[in-house]
């Protein structure tokens, strides 16, 4: 316990799945949490959660693609808890098709969440933790930015997108003296509502679940804590001397 003790931890797509998980393990491990969604309901039942188990947490209204978003979240923040040590850049969404089958806009919406979401993010957290004087941001990528995919065309450019922003980022901080070290971390296929929703339109459901497991040598999918837990090493000053670096959660999928 208290692995993040006193710490100020914003997590987006907070309101459900991997978020949800990582803002309520960050809050057991001594972090004031930071719930950032669209998902208002939701949102608020996971800051009740948070605060029945004795946690401090505060939800904001976030839409990752909009920067006035962003800068009323920083300032709502400040104001709560007097600065950020940690940001995990979690929202994202998910859209299957290929090259052929992408269009401009879906593209660009995938983009626009799944990459400048993360841009925004980092940068509006830097920002927040300079002050502090040292600071860790988690970005969420994924295997679909190591590897490829034929029918996730877009996906797979938002998450390499990521994947090399993050080490750009993190050689900006270190070089700049920040004490801001800036993580990837690359889950495979868990069990989440965004990953429900994806086998979802398959009519035996079953099956697409199965296909989905038989992907992963160690035969399961993962689950929301796998994640939130590399999540809380990252975040924690175990990680101390990482940065730039890509932590893959992932069943064995990239080991093959």
């Amino acid at each position: 316990m208290g692995r993040v003790s006193g710490k100020v931890a914003l997590v987006t797509g907070a309101a459900l799945g991997i978020g949800k998980a990582t803002a309520l393990l960050l809050a057991r491990e001594g972090a004031k949490v930071v719930i950032a969604d669209l998902k208002e309901e939701e949102g608020h039942a996971a800051v009740a959660e948070v605060e029945a188990a004795g946690g401090e947490a505060l939800f904001v209204s976030l839409n990752v693609t909009q920067e006035e978003d962003w800068k009323k979240a920083i300032e709502a923040i400040t104001a709560k808890f007097g600065g950020l040590d940690i940001a995990v850049n979690n929202a994202g969404i998910l859209y299957n098709g290929s090259v052929e089958e992408t269009s401009l806009a879906d593209w660009r919406r995938v983009q626009s969440v799944n990459l400048d979401g993360v841009f925004l993010g980092t940068r509006y957290a830097v920002e927040a933790m300079k002050p502090r004087g040292a600071g860790s941001i988690i970005n969420l990528s994924s295997i679909e930015g190591l590897i490829g995919d034929p029918t996730l065309a877009a996906y797979n450019a938002s998450k390499g997108g990521v994947r090399l922003f993050t080490k750009s980022a993190a050689l900006h901080c270190a070089r700049a003296g920040y004490r801001i070290r800036v993580n990837s971390i690359h889950p495979g296929y868990i069990w989440t509502p965004m990953v429900q929703g994806f086998t979802s339109a398959t009519p035996d459901q079953v099956a697409a679940r199965q296909k989905l497991i038989d992907l992963h040598p160690l035969g399961h999918l993962g689950e929301p804590d796998d994640i939130a837990y590399g999540i809380l090493f990252l975040a924690s000053d175990e990680s101390k001397f990482m940065t730039g670096s890509e932590l893959v959660i992932d069943g064995g999928y990239t080991a093959q």
